[in-house]
């Protein structure tokens, strides 16, 4: 087997060769680019943490109110 070889001529365990030979096929292969695209959403009014925090405080109190 060349792989049993090549570890008894260069010392290196076959794990390690194996694993050399995954990082290079990683390392030089081509990602695909993403074809569904993540939507993107603008309110057009940022908001703090803080009023983040007490929108949905205030959310959930009229859900809550409701039941």
């Amino acid at each position: 087997m060349r792989l049993d070889a090549e570890a008894s001529a260069t010392g290196t365990s076959r794990a390690e060769l194996i694993r050399r030979g995954i990082a290079l096929i990683l390392d030089h292969a081509e990602r695909p680019e993403r074809s569904d695209k993540l939507p993107v959403f603008d309110s057009g009014r940022p908001l703090t943490a803080e009023a983040m925090d007490d929108a949905v405080y205030a959310h959930n109190k009229e859900r809550a109110a409701r039941r």
